[in-house]
């Protein structure tokens, strides 16, 4: 370790910044969050530095620096471009003992401002050593990704119950386990939530009964997304990295599942046509049982859990089991596949509305309002469809819609292994024939646009826009691909 990272309180302290251009305004910004009394010594003034010393948020010495201006400061940081001046500043600074930071010269700074992501009263801080000021930058934006500003409300409420906890529960060791159970527990949860009142009542009542345990269990209903990781949402990480348990589905990417602990089970509850690892009763069932265990459970479901996903039956177990839960919303396959293939799902000059459904069959038949669907504007998303794909065209056609209505396959969308096929009703069943599930089929005249939209993976560069072409280049089956794609869960018959 080069440097010795250390917070220091500049609470009420005077600090000055030599300079007044626009990184003379963000470092001075930066001193106002942490509650400074900064002064700006400089002879001009530009763009947000001026904005801010009119708006009385700065005061400004209209001067070049002279040592005088040290006398009583506790920080400088000096952003002049003038040479001269910044040595000045840095040999004043070095020998009344002041930190000082030169901006952009590393042998001017006794000290180094690091990549900061603020979730007061959390603060995190990255630093290269002022080897690479963009790689620090670049870590802070993941870490911000990752980290919630909801962890700024967790650390408000576990510091005012610090004082109670040490005087309830005895010993250090005890404590530790004490708050983590609370942190990685539904306390933790609901105050991250936003629901601090729940929260603190409960962690005081743990505290008044020398509760010491762990909490009882609790389930996370998290919704994977269509298939690329990076679509996961941050509340869907932060759950899945707390769960003891993760139960997920076929159309879950491997990729999201491995992100969960890997001390963490891993039970498998996929489900394809007519297989089924366990049926829907057992997979709630499940749940209730390692919740009550004590266990934290995550129940991935590929998009979103609440769109042919049978969340709603898994929750309805949950709650008459009085089982405490939280929902991680996903990004369903529709609009994450559509998104991908260049097809607003709706558009004012093509379609004002859109509909998902389920093509998936019951007791054998496909059963669909065909005569509102055919005679709507509103562009049809089918999910499950692919074994149903010629009866659905035909369907369609048969109740109205035209023959040549545009119509798109998406195959593993949103993944590197993404395929889409442009066709329209009357001949889309004869381009799919080595499409293989998981697959999304959209209908409308917004399909039109995907050869006009696409964009990823090089379909705008390469595609000729002929139905079957592979849009990243490679084909259906690159054993260099990232991820499985991957939509929403596949067993559920509601027309949206």
């Amino acid at each position: 370790m080069d440097q010795l990272p250390i917070f220091m309180n500049l609470q009420g302290e005077h600090c000055l910044v030599v300079g007044g251009n626009a990184v003379a305004a963000r470092k001075a910004e930066l001193l106002k969050k942490a509650n400074a009394d900064v002064t700006l010594v400089t002879r001009e003034l530009e763009g947000e530095a001026y904005r801010m010393v009119a708006d009385g948020y700065l005061e400004w010495r209209d001067a070049t620096f002279q040592r005088r201006y040290l006398d009583c400061v506790r920080l400088v940081i000096a952003t002049t471009d003038d040479e001269d001046e910044a040595r000045r500043v840095y040999n004043a600074c070095i020998e009344r003992g002041i930190p000082v930071n030169v901006a952009d010269v590393p042998t001017m700074c006794t000290f180094i401002l690091p990549g900061i992501v603020d979730r007061s009263p959390m603060t995190i801080a990255v630093s290269t050593g002022a080897r690479s000021p963009v790689l620090a930058r670049l870590v802070r934006r993941r870490l911000e990704s990752l980290i919630p500003p909801s962890y700024g409300r967790l650390t408000t409420l576990l510091e005012r119950f610090r004082e109670k906890a040490k005087r309830c529960i005895e010993g250090v060791d005890n404590r530790q386990r004490f708050w983590e159970a609370v942190i990685e527990g539904p306390i933790g949860n609901m105050a991250m939530a936003g629901r601090e009142k729940q929260a603190a009542a409960a962690l005081d009542e743990r505290l008044e009964n020398r509760i010491t345990e762990p909490d009882t269990g609790e389930v996370y209903l998290i919704g994977a997304g269509p298939g690329a990781v990076d679509l996961l949402t941050n509340q869907a990480q932060r759950l899945l990295s707390a769960a003891d348990i993760v139960v997920y589905d076929r159309l879950v990417s491997p990729a999201i599942v491995d992100l969960a602990r890997r001390e963490a089970e891993r039970i498998y509850v996929g489900k394809t046509a007519g297989q089924h690892a366990l049926d829907q009763q057992a997979i709630s069932q499940l749940l209730v049982d390692k919740a009550r265990q004590g266990c934290r459970v995550a129940r991935l479901k590929g998009g979103d859990p609440f769109i042919f996903g049978r969340g709603g039956e898994e929750l309805e177990a949950i709650v008459q089991a009085d089982i405490d839960f939280q929902i991680a919303p996903g990004v369903t396959a529709a609009s994450g596949c559509a998104s991908y293939a260049g097809i607003p799902l709706t558009h004012r000059d093509h379609a004002h509305s859109v509909r998902f459904i389920t093509g998936h069959r019951h007791n054998g038949l496909l059963q669909l309002p065909w005569f509102d669907l055919a005679r709507c504007s509103d562009t049809l998303v089918f999910y499950m469809g692919l074994g149903s794909l010629p009866e659905i065209c035909s369907g369609l056609v048969d109740h109205g819609r035209e023959p040549t209505t545009p119509a798109v396959v998406v195959e593993q969308g949103t993944t590197a292994n993404q395929r889409v096929i442009r066709a329209t009703l009357a001949d889309l069943d004869q381009q799919v024939a080595d499409v293989r599930p998981p697959a999304l089929l959209i209908v409308g005249e917004v399909a039109r646009l995907s050869r006009r939209f696409a964009w990823f993976a090089g379909d705008r560069e390469q595609s000729a826009f002929m139905p079957g072409y592979c849009i990243d280049g490679r084909g259906p089956h690159d054993p260099t691909q990232a991820t499985i794609g991957r939509h929403d869960d596949e067993d559920s018959v509601t027309t949206v």
